[in-house]
């Protein structure tokens, strides 16, 4: 396998022309930043090739978006099998704070299963 460069001349020394992916147009959430910190620290030939491809911050928002929708998709019909309703909200705020925390941890863990550490 040939690798071939270009090189800029600065001063007396050529360094290589090398350019780094441009900042994304939006920061990275939980889910992205989780992602981000699981492949430096558990899959790191994966991690350097997406930084080698340019790839990485698509990856990392990619993962994020996807987290988030499956969060949105699957909250309402967990809360609504766990009872939280709008009439236990009224009722008894505290049970049903407890019942969404309860949800979104369970979502949460699905996510992170599918998503994050895969």
């Amino acid at each position: 396998m040939k690798i071939e460069l270009d090189y800029v001349k600065v001063g007396d020394y050529y360094l290589p022309d090398l350019t780094i992916e441009p900042p994304p147009d939006r920061s990275l959430g939980k889910y992205g930043l989780l992602r981000l910190r699981y492949l430096k620290e558990h899959r790191p030939i994966v991690w350097a090739k997406l930084v080698m491809d340019g790839k990485l911050y698509a990856h990392l928002l990619e993962t994020e978006d996807a987290a988030n929708d499956l969060l949105e998709r699957m909250m309402p019909g967990m809360a609504k099998e766990a009872g939280a309703t709008e009439e236990l909200k009224a009722r008894e705020p505290m049970s049903w704070v407890g019942l969404m925390n309860c949800c979104k941890a369970q979502v949460e863990e699905i996510i992170f299963t599918e998503l994050i550490y895969c």
